[in-house]
């Protein structure tokens, strides 16, 4: 059974959400094939389950990732006291940034000029065409992180949607939505953990195999 498959026998009612999850994964596929990276946003809950998703895809999660050989050497080569445990410690990462993480950004910016453009100006400085732009949002209407799938299709990156029933004003803004069907925000944010888990693993499962 495939990581696909086994969510929808888990949680039946994301059947409903099955082409768009699995359209996230080809586009997270084609993303990291072409060396681009994952930037995620979320306010509350949202901003925990963005770090949560970083967490899993820049390191193993499912599935051992050691470093390629070359890399060890020149790890050992770079200096032969620490290089052999960095060489036999370190794991592949696929390349995830949560926007919420620059603290200093979001709140200078915040001051400076808008909060509700804080995620946007992460996306401007981060982000590059061929870059996935992942917005959660339960209601889907967060204002902060509509701007930033904004200028995210501006930039050409692929923006991607995670919210509830309907979707929201996000809609409208994302190459793909994912809006798993419940109303309630907690039972929105109970949906998305296992869809961003089962996301997290095909990607992992496709690069480390």
């Amino acid at each position: 059974m495939n990581h696909l498959d086994e969510l929808v026998a888990r949680y039946p009612s994301l059947s409903a959400c099955r082409h768009d999850i699995e359209a996230a994964f080809q586009a997270l596929s084609e993303c990291y094939a072409s060396g681009g990276k994952l930037m995620v946003c979320g306010n509350g809950g949202s901003a925990a389950d963005s770090d949560h998703i970083v967490g899993e895809l820049m390191k193993g999660y499912l599935r051992p990732r050691p470093v390629p050989e070359d890399m060890r050497a020149r790890l050992r080569a770079a200096d032969p006291a620490l290089g052999p445990a960095l060489a036999e410690c370190l794991q592949g990462a696929l390349p995830a940034v949560n926007l919420m993480a620059g603290s200093a950004l979001l709140s200078a910016f915040g001051n400076d000029v808008s909060p509700d453009l804080a995620y946007a100006q992460a996306a401007y400085g981060h982000g590059k065409k061929g870059d996935v732009l992942l917005g959660i949002s339960t209601s889907g209407n967060a204002s902060n992180v509509r701007s930033a799938l904004v200028v995210g299709r501006a930039m050409g990156m692929t923006t991607i949607g995670l919210t509830g029933r309907g979707g929201g004003k996000m809609a409208g803004l994302c190459d793909i939505l994912v809006n798993v069907p419940a109303v309630r925000t907690f039972e929105i944010q109970e949906l998305h953990l296992p869809v961003y888990h089962c996301l997290c693993a095909m990607v992992e499962e496709r690069f480390f195999p």
